[in-house]
């Protein structure tokens, strides 16, 4: 738990005060003029929001094994280049390179940044089609949701745990 001092006009507080309850767990917002009056002074106490993405356990439960989908990938990269499951292709490399960076447990590693990159791709996918998203049970996060460009390999999670579901 953290305590948050926001100095700001009085008609930015409202907004403030709700931005950082949607991105924190908050207790109430205790308000006082600054010296000069012109400005007021938000407090609060925080904590990070728990994650509502599926763990990747669940995620890639009944996945294929990293191996058999390497070599999906492999041949849907020739399809995807005849724009042939482009969604697909890319839900399947995002999740992918989320589980091999997992064995990792090297957030600053080759695999954790393309798998970042394979799920921001995936993310501009499903923002441009207008793509609704798949509900996962806690979820659903859409592409341009705060969390989702938070943390892009936990919207691809997401997305993979309701596709591999439905197939």
């Amino acid at each position: 738990m953290f305590e948050i001092r926001v100095i700001c006009t009085p008609a930015e507080a409202d907004g403030i005060a709700k931005a950082l309850s949607e991105t924190f767990r908050t207790g109430p917002v205790r308000q006082h003029p600054t010296r000069g009056g012109d400005r007021v002074r938000l407090y609060l106490t925080a904590q990070e929001q728990p994650s509502r993405w599926p763990a990747p356990e669940v995620a890639y439960a009944t996945a294929p094994s990293i191996i058999s989908e390497i070599g999906w990938t492999f041949r849907g990269a020739r399809d995807c280049l005849h724009g042939f499951q482009v969604r697909e292709f890319w839900l399947r490399k995002a999740a992918l390179l989320d589980r091999i960076a997992l064995t990792d447990n090297d957030p600053q590693s080759d695999a954790a940044t393309l798998a970042v990159e394979a799920a921001r791709r995936l993310m501009t996918i499903d923002d441009s089609a207008g793509h609704s998203p798949s509900g996962y049970a806690d979820g659903p996060y859409t592409p341009d949701h705060p969390d989702s460009i938070r943390d892009p390999r936990g919207y691809a999670r997401q997305e993979y745990a309701c596709w591999i579901r439905h197939q």
